[in-house]
């Protein structure tokens, strides 16, 4: 029975092309529609910036600006002038895009913050691992500027909540209703038949007669691609050893780090894994290594745990609090300890605790009870 709330979701630019806001507005869509929640999605109008190539460098980024901050905001005022929307509530699915709030009820309006890594990049914080171009350090503070009038936020960790407080404590905070709400798996893992997942990697050119680890994601600083490189020349030292990177490939920069320590013959690339490879990646690992200086939630890690692998991640915040205990943390600065946690994986017992654990973590973050904390949200 569909009730007579409806919700609308504002999501991210599409030739933006941010994969992880994209599928994260169509989870929230899919999860409100199966409670039985009347919901759909305004994407930003696709109007100059539907002629560029890229909308992340040169012109198309210009044109991109024009259609997200200009077009759209015009777009979306008309749209709740024309229309009534007292039964209406209204959910901006990425902080990024917190500017849209001012065009939005503020009574029956909500935001997702996902993290705020860039904004403390643009305020200075080294910390974040994400320094801030001139524009880059006026449009984080525009957007931390229409945040903070936030009346309902969803933060998707405790510390993405706890460092938004700390951005804000002349606020008063006891007039609003911010909160976390975890995130949930955005597709289906699970281990998957081995035999499959070989014929898989097979034609991605994966070596399977050497052990791998693995590492998901961008290849940004704050991901700490070059520990997984050191992790790996210690490793070697006594036993063979490969690293398969996954998502974005590698840079020049990184490569040139990867010869100098003679590891080019020990490295494996998949850039852009669909899903199935996705998850016949995280199937055969022998770990998966996440290494991250800085992370809002860190999906990959409990996609790994979902898949069965065993995980060594850093002991920074939030990856302690996502992981749930069932992963070996350690100093994102020290290789020797991500290599020894390795090492120790090689006890049966341990490895098989840990897998264990991952499995009963995953349970903390189904769509259903996500959809029903945002419908609380709402509440």
């Amino acid at each position: 029975m569909v009730t007579e709330e409806r919700i609308i979701l504002i999501g991210n630019y599409l030739p933006d092309k941010q994969e992880s806001m994209i599928r994260f507005a169509f989870l929230l869509n899919s999860g409100f529609l199966n409670a039985g929640v009347s919901s759909e999605i305004w994407w930003p109008t696709r109007l100059f910036g539907s002629k560029a190539k890229v909308t992340n460098s040169g012109t198309g980024k210009w044109l991109g600006y024009f259609d997200k901050y200009i077009v759209f905001p015009l777009v979306l005022s008309w749209r709740v002038r024309k229309r009534k929307f007292n039964n209406t509530r209204f959910h901006v699915c990425d902080h990024s895009n917190a500017p849209y709030l001012k065009y939005l009820p503020a009574n029956r309006s909500s935001i997702t913050c996902h993290d705020v890594i860039a904004i403390r990049g643009g305020l200075g914080y080294s910390d974040s691992y994400q320094p801030a171009s001139k524009l880059g350090r006026f449009l984080q503070n525009w957007i931390l500027h229409h945040l903070k009038k936030a009346r309902s936020i969803a933060f998707v960790s405790q510390l993405s909540l706890n460092q938004f407080k700390d951005l804000v404590e002349d606020e008063v905070l006891e007039q609003k209703n911010w909160r976390v709400i975890h995130n949930s798996f955005n597709a289906d893992f699970n281990p998957m038949d081995r035999t499959k997942a070989k014929e898989i990697l097979s034609k991605e050119k994966i070596n399977l007669e050497v052990p791998f680890l693995l590492h998901v994601g961008s290849d940004l600083p704050r991901k700490n691609r070059k520990l997984l490189l050191d992790m790996v020349a210690i490793l070697r030292q006594e036993q063979k050893i490969n690293l398969c990177l996954a998502g974005e490939g590698m840079n020049n920069g990184l490569l040139a780090y990867a010869r100098a320590l003679n590891l080019q013959n020990n490295l494996l690339q998949v850039v852009k894994p669909n899903h199935q490879t996705l998850v016949a990646l995280y199937t055969l690992c022998d770990a998966f290594i996440f290494p991250s200086l800085s992370e809002g939630f860190g999906w990959p890690l409990i996609e790994a745990q979902a898949c069965g692998a065993p995980v060594i991640a850093s002991n920074v915040e939030p990856m302690p609090e996502v992981s749930g205990g069932a992963a070996l943390h350690f100093d994102p600065t020290q290789a020797k300890d991500f290599a020894k946690g390795y090492q120790d994986l090689q006890n049966q017992n341990l490895r098989e605790e840990l897998i264990k654990k991952g499995f009963e973590n995953c349970s903390r973050f189904h769509k259903k009870q996500m959809v029903s904390a945002y419908l609380n949200l709402y509440n």
